[in-house]
């Protein structure tokens, strides 16, 4: 057993170590995840820069571009002397951004940079005229010319007197391009992010905004009905971790332990309770054997103790025939008789310790006042032994000769609590499918504590008791007769009553 205990200390002190490490490794991987989360922030934020940069530089193409168109449409340069090469280069330089010139109806007046294909219309409209693809291709443009001014500012120019011509432009093709690279960036940032397998539930909490920033728990955990509970739990599991974003902004990661370490936390308790178990099995398995072997050492001490009896019995036999030749006193004979009849009889008991005992139907009553009989002159005189039994008894299955023994060993008993001087009352009856034998005495009583360990083998409360007559009470009702024996009822200075049960 010590060398279990040592051996649980250890593996609980290994088995933490383990848990412990494994926990702070899954601690960093969370970090980790949050220092990914702020560069993909940073690398948002960067973009968005960029981005604006790229829109305000196709601005200003746009705004050279449409001024130039001013300079070619003026009556000016008409005139043979007039030069517009240079407006006329600064114009044909656009081929990436796409534009849409709307009149002051909302009509498309001219576009550039977008291709009109009809066939695609037609697929939508068969029966479609010319004339109405055209009006298709021009409402598509004056969509697409609303779409466009949500993200770039139009320009509108007043070409004559009351005549505005308003420019709507889009992303040129590059920047299209870039949008649909971060978007792929960034997606692919997210799924690396998400379905990371090393990676344990986390969650990122912006405390300014009062926002989620960024979590690989399911939508619905992650929901504003929920999010106060799914905070609570993980931090019931881990305190947070605050990261700093940047001045004045404050993160608060939110992480639990993975499934595979909460088990390996349970991991030494279950080792404990198997080895508990494991010492438990072997001491009932020792305990057994040890039991069984008391069972033969007591077997054969008392199947040795009959044999040695047999020989004086024997001899005590011849001895009172020969007494009965030389006309003793009669009286003598008959009580030296009797003497040897008991000491026969206990001769036979001890001779079936350890042997299956046969049980006859015989007749219970006749059995107790055998033994009753026997030991009325051999007890004090002070002792009051009385004896009743309910009409109408019924044979009951039962060793005679054990039975007798169990019976003189209880009033035995009895009397050594009393000190010799009181009464004892031995009552036999039925009831239901059981026969009792209720044997009670008005001695000093049992102890609440000790009234379960009478039946022990060694225990006794008498400074020169052996501690085996209760035992071998129990053992000879329990395992021969499959009966009981137990107090019915003990109060100290007051008396005991045994009860023996016997199947009917």
């Amino acid at each position: 057993m010590v060398l279990a205990l040592v051996f649980v200390g250890l593996s609980l002190f290994v088995s933490n170590s383990i848990v412990s490490k494994v926990h702070d490794r899954e601690k960093e991987r969370a970090k980790q995840w949050a220092g990914a989360i702020k560069k993909k922030v940073e690398l948002v934020k960067l973009t968005n820069q960029t981005f604006t940069q790229l829109r305000e530089k196709e601005r200003e193409k746009v705004a050279l571009w449409i001024d130039a168109s001013k300079e070619i449409a003026k009556p000016t340069s008409l005139d043979i002397n007039s030069d517009i090469t240079f407006p006329l280069k600064i114009q044909n330089q656009n081929k990436n951004i796409p534009v849409v010139l709307l009149d002051n109806e909302k009509q498309v007046s001219a576009y550039v940079n977008i291709s009109f294909d009809t066939n695609e219309i037609r697929i939508l409209h068969p029966s479609a005229s010319k004339k109405e693809i055209q009006q298709f291709f021009d409402d598509s443009l004056i969509q697409l010319s609303e779409k466009w001014s949500a993200v770039n500012p139009p320009f509108t120019i007043e070409v004559y007197t009351d005549l505005f011509l308003t420019y709507y432009y889009g992303d040129s093709k590059e920047i299209i391009r870039l949008e649909h690279d971060k978007d792929s960036l960034l997606a692919s940032f997210n799924e690396d992010l998400i379905n990371n397998e090393g990676l344990v539930p986390v969650l990122l909490f912006d405390v300014k905004s009062n926002n989620v920033i960024g979590s690989n728990l399911p939508k619905e955990e992650i929901s504003t009905e929920k999010l106060d509970a799914t905070m609570n739990d993980l931090k019931k599991g881990n305190d947070p971790i605050p990261i700093l974003f940047g001045e004045n902004q404050e993160m608060l990661l939110y992480f639990d332990s993975s499934s595979e370490l909460k088990q390996l936390k349970y991991f030494p308790y279950i080792q404990f309770v198997i080895i508990g178990l494991f010492i438990f099995i072997a001491y009932l398995i020792f305990s057994t054997f040890r039991k069984a072997e008391q069972n033969k050492v007591w077997a054969g001490m008392a199947k040795e103790t009959a044999h040695q009896l047999g020989t004086p019995l024997s001899s005590l036999m011849a001895w009172t025939e020969l007494l009965d030749n030389e006309e003793v006193n009669k009286s003598i004979t008959i009580e030296m008789r009797r003497d040897i009849t008991r000491l026969d009889k206990v001769t036979d008991r001890f001779s079936k310790i350890g042997s299956e005992a046969k049980l006859k139907d015989t007749d219970l009553v006749q059995t107790a006042e055998s033994i009753i009989e026997y030991l009325r002159p051999r007890i004090s005189k002070h002792v009051e032994l009385n004896f009743s039994v309910q009409e109408n008894m019924v044979p009951v299955p039962h060793n005679a000769s054990l039975l007798e023994w169990v019976i003189e060993n209880i009033i035995k008993n009895g009397v050594d609590a009393m000190e010799a001087k009181g009464k004892i009352d031995v009552k036999i009856h039925c009831e239901g499918s059981h026969a009792f034998i209720d044997i009670t005495d008005n001695g000093k009583g049992i102890e609440k504590k000790n009234i379960k360990k009478i039946f022990n083998p060694g225990f006794s409360t008498k400074q020169r008791g052996w501690g085996l007559g209760l035992s071998l009470v129990k053992r000879i009702i329990s395992e021969y007769h499959k009966g009981g024996v137990f107090v019915l009822h003990s109060e100290p200075k007051k008396g005991t009553t045994f009860r023996i049960s016997l199947s009917l």
